[in-house]
């Protein structure tokens, strides 16, 4: 696997799977690369190239102690796009990760873009505020992080029945998924977990979406309690135009594992 060193000397692993069109798959927080895995595999048996990084900060990655706003996210994929010299681009940003394509189509001016997609994604703005009442309080970002700090290990085991819907009547994920999952969140650096729960709580993509001039895809559960979906998708849909939304009925967040099926092939459609 590749390792690219960014303009600051940040190293980030880097998985390049098949050949054919490429589709960059940016993962969510607190996770790594690996969990695009079950969906990469499809879509290069489709004929796509996959690319998947670990963020900085989180998995094999270097974790420095900086770069944790969304400029320096997402100079690091505009990185990763200039060394593999990646063109007619997919991207496809999960959670947090909405976040990096937004910003990097207005700050790289979607050099290299072909079509972009959201997957439960924080993308516009998570925040509360008089001009966004329906964000989420910001005491909440704070209870977060101060969980975090006191004990994150038992703060991911009760984030992640969240973020897969255990408990709810959709569909949800086997022990061994959860206990995965929590494995890969752990990998991250302290700092790094907390920087970027700051960073996607606070930015506003509202002035990053008229960038969006590509064919987008949002795909979004309207019971995700990580990121509620009226704030999120629901608000993209508009601010895009052009855009595909896709609601999946009372589903939660976790969709590349809840419903990977079917968010494989809403995102073949898209690309075919």
């Amino acid at each position: 696997m590749p390792i690219i060193t960014t303009r600051d000397h940040t190293k980030l692993y880097t998985k390049v799977w098949g050949t054919g069109r490429p589709i960059v798959l940016i993962h969510g927080w607190p996770l790594s690369a690996d969990s695009w895995d079950d969906v990469a595999v499809p879509l290069v048996e489709a004929g796509f190239q996959t690319i998947a990084y670990d963020r900085r900060g989180f998995g094999r990655s270097d974790q420095p102690w900086t770069g944790y706003e969304y400029d320096t996210l997402s100079d690091d994929l505009a990185d990763v796009m200039r060394e593999l010299n990646l063109e007619d681009v997919t991207l496809v940003g999960f959670s947090m990760g909405g976040g990096e394509v937004a910003r990097y189509m207005s700050r790289h001016q979607a050099k290299g873009v072909r079509s972009a997609a959201l997957i439960a994604s924080v993308v516009p703005y998570m925040l509360k505020t008089s001009d966004n009442p329906l964000g989420v309080d910001p005491g909440v970002f704070d209870f977060i992080a101060s969980s975090i700090r006191e004990d994150r290990a038992k703060f991911f085991a009760a984030f992640f029945k969240d973020f897969y819907g255990v408990g709810s009547k959709s569909s949800s994920v086997s022990d061994e998924v959860l206990e995965w999952t929590h494995s890969l969140a752990m990998q991250g650096s302290l700092r790094a977990i907390l920087a970027c729960a700051h960073a996607f709580g606070m930015t506003d993509f509202r002035p990053d979406m008229p960038s969006f001039t590509v064919p987008t895809l949002i795909v979004h559960g309207t019971g995700d309690r990580a990121v509620p979906i009226d704030v999120s998708a629901r608000q993209a849909s508009k601010f895009i135009a052009g855009s595909k939304l896709i609601e999946y009925d009372c589903e939660s967040h976790g969709l590349f594992a809840t419903h990977r099926k079917q968010l494989v092939d809403d995102l073949l459609a898209f690309l075919r």
